[in-house]
């Protein structure tokens, strides 16, 4: 997902695809990244993102968790690194930490709100700018996490398939999460090949759609 605020782009997770989807969006600068975690189908193009800072000439201001940067510096050693002391990530990435389980931090000038909560074992952050929230990755989570909504008219919210997973929203758990929500618009997200998008999309209830490649969201950010 491309966040555009003012001239700042922002990419949220990038998947095994990123390039492709890049490319097709023409995507020629990114101005940060967030990570919602670490978890491969997320961050398995942390390598492309080296072609932008080699052109920018800085490091890609990047936020996520403490415990998404620990399993990170695992798989991406040799652009995170593994020493607290080591300089290897310097010239590729500005890290920012979130500080807590919830609350806001300001990234690249604006406010962005964040929210935790586990998928199996994995610390999963969803995200909340202005009126837009992108909540991925879900399956058990805190009441709070509907506080943390108020207000949002659109939802982003990850789900994999018909059937029942043990780690994520099925369609069905989906649209009631969507419905406690009250978002004005709902657009479901992580959809696994076993959904068939024109059937599928003819069985949701309105406000509540598929999302697809190339789709644009209009959102509002809140006057601090």
């Amino acid at each position: 997902m491309l966040i555009s605020i003012g001239k700042a782009k922002i990419v949220i997770d990038v998947g095994p695809d990123f390039r492709s989807q890049a490319l097709a969006a023409n995507v020629t600068h990114l101005d940060g990244v967030i990570i919602t975690h670490s978890h491969h189908d997320h961050t398995a193009s942390m390598d492309e993102l080296r072609a932008f800072t080699h052109f920018s000439g800085h490091p890609l201001p990047i936020l996520f968790s403490q415990a998404t940067l620990n399993d990170l510096k695992i798989r991406f050693y040799y652009i995170l690194g593994l020493a607290e002391d080591s300089n290897i990530s310097r010239n590729h990435f500005d890290v920012q930490i979130l500080p807590s389980h919830s609350g806001a931090v300001c990234f690249l000038g604006n406010a962005v709100k964040y929210v935790s909560y586990l998928q199996g074992s994995m610390e999963v952050n969803g995200f909340r700018f202005g009126d837009l929230a992108y909540i991925t990755d879900i399956k058990s989570y805190n009441e709070e996490i509907f506080d943390f909504l108020k207000g949002v008219k659109t939802l982003v919210l990850g789900v994999l398939r018909h059937a029942p997973s043990a780690l994520h929203l099925s369609i069905d758990e989906a649209i009631a999460f969507a419905k406690r929500c009250g978002a004005e618009q709902t657009w479901f997200t992580h959809l696994s090949h076993e959904i068939g998008h024109e059937e599928t999309s003819m069985l949701l209830p309105p406000g509540i759609s598929l999302s697809y490649d190339g789709l644009e969201i209009p959102f509002q950010i809140f006057e601090e």
